[in-house]
């Protein structure tokens, strides 16, 4: 792990403070009147999720921490626990769900996702951004409804709803992002 000054905070560096892990969300270089200038930081714990605001000054030195990315590949779902093979070592993990959160519904079997591992131990992870998935239930097209703006609600296979286009129908596949879970395009 590296030092670094409370002043080279930036969105993003994972640091170790107060014996734990931490984000930086927002940073905001201050100049006071009067007084030292300091980073006026936003952490969020990586453990738990709670929120810190600090100032750090140039003279306060902080460990910035290295995480390693590992791929995995999601295996199956046993109970309220998820379960991902190491692709290098073969290894098998068990994650609770709520680890993945209200993503966990695009997990597909044989899906390649990014560990983010600090000391063997998962802090985060990255699913892939977009995912094909099934429409099972689409609502019909009410005729005379402007094209401009005219999305209606479907049902996916994994039982997530999204707004589609009107010339989506049950059976198709579409290519959904996971991120903002969000309609992209037809799939292929």
């Amino acid at each position: 792990m590296a030092k670094i000054n409370g002043n080279e905070i930036r969105p993003g560096y994972v640091i170790e403070y107060q014996d734990t892990l931490w984000v930086a969300v927002k940073t905001m270089a201050v100049k006071p009147g009067k007084g030292p200038a300091y980073n006026q930081v936003e952490l969020k714990n990586l453990i738990d999720g709670r929120k810190l605001n600090n100032r750090f000054g140039s003279d306060e030195r902080v460990e910035r921490a290295r995480l390693e990315q590992k791929d995995f590949q999601f295996l199956y779902k046993q109970g309220d626990s998820l379960v991902f093979m190491d692709t290098d070592s073969y290894e098998q993990i068990e994650l609770p769900e709520d680890f993945v959160g209200e993503r966990a519904a695009f997990l597909q079997d044989g899906m390649t996702v990014t560990l983010e591992m600090h000391e063997e131990r998962p802090i985060g992870i990255k699913l892939p951004d977009q995912v094909t998935l099934e429409i099972v239930e689409a609502d019909p097209v009410v005729k005379g409804q402007t094209a401009a703006s005219s999305y209606k609600p479907a049902k996916l296979e994994n039982g997530l709803r999204v707004m589609v286009p009107p010339f989506i129908t049950t059976g198709e596949k579409i290519i959904v992002d996971t991120n903002e879970v969000t309609y992209v395009r037809r799939a292929d």
